[in-house]
């Protein structure tokens, strides 16, 4: 491919990427409405954001495994075909069943296209030029991530709710036809598959009663912590991923090769992963719920107060991968962000309800340009040491880390910040019973409300009320904040330990092709060394049976050493004894 087909095909597997991400944050600020008119109760709201993140995390190492047995192309084509039918028909949902089932479909397909498109991306550009070009997967993940929100609330605001999922079809259709008229990959040789399907339904059924546990303990409606619910789910969840790690073991052919642990740098990068999920998951729940309910802005407010939060991210991405490409060097960058990613998490761990914006955009920025110089580089360094043929899982694998990281630790932060905010009220109840009491009757519902743990409109409480309830706020998302310090310590440890390997300067294709090369020639090499040998030795075994034993011991004596003078005067002249030399390291 040339250049120019290059950065065509880019172009659809950016606009496939935004699709996926797009399909987890876009209906973010829109949920209440969306449930409202579906009427659908707090269980219906929360299994609408669990079943796509759900179906997304569970399917992207099936994915990833499939890309390194399949066309990978046609794969891509598929996945947006699901996304874009899962998309139409859930804004054609008439009940909130219809809803779930149809966004489980959604996510389907944005496992496979988070997954693809960066497999395809390893492809066509080496790792020393990938460096620019995931800058640039990570400021769409950005854009996608915290901007998704923004972009439902407008469009929920304007021509309704249901253009939450038609918005992401016409850029599937057209990212479909990009790529198929500019995508040009290598056929596939004809090779038998092994599809290890127990493997692929252990490794689903596990991760999946682990997310519902994390997603809905602790929830208003759902089952708490420690409960009888808890123990089964854990409990079924470890038996389902310890029976996947044996049958991954034994497997022909392993949908998560556990053999990839062994390298250091695939290892260090899925620790690294993990903590780095809750920071970019983390950040887009928790900065929006700060805006909302610690300042009393608005959905679409929201979303305009942290672009600082998308610029840092994007500027980061962007520079830093086009300096990486430059100069082929990555780890100074990538401990230099995992810095700024905890000195950004600690500042936000200092904010307050009425922290100065211009400080507060300071910190946020700090922040984004630390999750930047990290998150998409990871997978760069595992795909530049990891073979050819292992590509796709072990590029999955790593996204898929940093989802489940992401879904489980802001999951389990969101119960600690519900947990702050209780607490906070209880500390202030003698001045919120004493500014509601002065409210006469128009105080009996919000008093119900705040019992119940139901905030209402933050922006449409009077004053004295307001202050309480914001401050509350302000001070938990903080704390939950520096909560998440210590996860981005252990990410800056990871990295550390990440080994400095040079960027390589060929493309997956190109690596896969030299060594088929190479691995021709050595099966060629080896059958005329072996049958050179072997007739020598079956000649001097004829020529010791033939010969009577002087003769024969000083016939040996006598070729042995004319064989050395030669090896010798080769030698001293320069050149190499190849057959000897070929014929040894055999």
């Amino acid at each position: 491919m040339s250049q120019r087909q290059v950065l065509e095909a880019l172009s659809g597997l950016l606009l496939g990427m935004f699709v996926s991400i797009l399909a987890g944050t876009v209906v973010s600020n829109s949920l209440p409405k969306i449930v409202s008119d579906l009427k659908g109760d707090q269980t219906a709201y929360t299994w609408v954001v669990v079943a796509t993140l759900l179906a997304t995390t569970v399917t992207t190492p099936i994915w990833g495994k499939l890309a390194d047995l399949f066309n990978r192309k046609l794969l891509i084509q598929l996945a947006l075909a699901v996304f874009v039918i899962g998309s139409a028909l859930a804004g054609f949902s008439q009940d909130s069943g219809m809803l779930i089932g149809f966004r489980i479909v959604q996510g389907l397909g944005a496992g496979g296209l988070t997954a693809l498109s960066q497999v395809i991306m390893a492809d066509i550009i080496s790792p020393r030029e990938r460096g620019k070009y995931m800058g640039i997967f990570g400021a769409i993940m950005a854009i996608g991530t915290v901007g998704g929100p923004l972009l439902g609330g407008v469009l929920t605001d304007s021509v309704g709710w249901r253009w939450n999922f038609y918005i992401g079809v016409p850029f599937a259709i057209v990212a479909i036809i990009l790529l198929q008229t500019t995508l040009h990959l290598p056929k596939r040789p004809k090779q038998k598959v092994s599809i290890d399907y127990l493997g692929a339904v252990l490794i689903a059924a596990g991760v999946s009663a682990l997310l519902v546990w994390v997603s809905l303990a602790g929830q208003a409606g759902q089952f708490d912590w420690i409960s009888p619910t808890s123990f089964w789910m854990v409990a079924g969840a470890a038996a389902a991923l310890i029976a996947a790690v044996l049958v991954e073991l034994k497997a022909k052919d392993p949908v998560l090769p556990l053999r990839l642990f062994k390298n250091r740098t695939f290892t260090f990068a899925v620790i690294a992963s993990l903590s780095v999920g809750v920071a970019m998951f983390g950040t887009s729940v928790f900065l929006g719920q700060y805006m909302q309910l610690a300042r009393g802005a608005t959905p679409t407010e929201s979303g305009l107060l942290t672009l600082p939060m998308i610029g840092g991210l994007l500027i980061s991405s962007v520079v830093i991968g086009q300096i990486i490409s430059r100069t082929g060097k990555w780890k100074a960058f990538m401990v230099s962000g995992s810095v700024l990613l905890i000195a950004g998490l600690f500042l936000m761990g200092t904010i307050d309800y009425d922290t100065n914006y211009v400080v507060l955009s300071i910190y946020m920025f700090v922040l984004g340009c630390g999750v930047g110089m990290v998150m998409q580089n990871l997978v760069l360094v595992v795909q530049n040491v990891v073979a050819p043929s292992e590509m796709g899982v072990a590029s999955s694998a790593v996204t898929f880390f940093r989802s489940l990281g992401g879904t489980a630790g802001v999951s389990a932060l969101g119960s600690v910040l519900g947990t702050q905010v209780a607490n906070h009220l209880t500390d202030d109840g003698a001045a919120l019973g004493k500014a509601i009491a002065h409210l006469g009757a128009a105080g009996a519902p919000i008093a119900k409300a705040l019992q119940s743990g139901t905030i209402p409109a933050v922006s449409a409480l009077p004053q004295s009320v307001r202050v309480i309830v914001e401050s509350a706020y302000g001070q938990s998302v903080a704390f939950v904040f520096l909560c998440a310090v210590p996860l981005a310590v252990l990410t800056l440890i990871a990295v550390c330990l990440l080994p400095n390997k040079k960027l390589g300067e060929k493309t997956a294709i190109e690596r896969q092709h030299d060594e088929d090369a190479a691995s021709a020639r050595m099966d060629s090499l080896g059958e005329s060394t072996i049958e050179r040998v072997a007739t020598e030795i079956i000649g001097d075994a004829e020529a010791l049976i033939a010969a009577e034993p002087m003769d024969a011991a000083t016939s040996l004596s006598d070729a042995g050493h004319a064989r050395e003078t030669t090896g010798y005067a080769r030698r001293s002249a320069g050149i190499r004894d190849t057959d000897s030399e070929e014929a040894g390291s055999l």
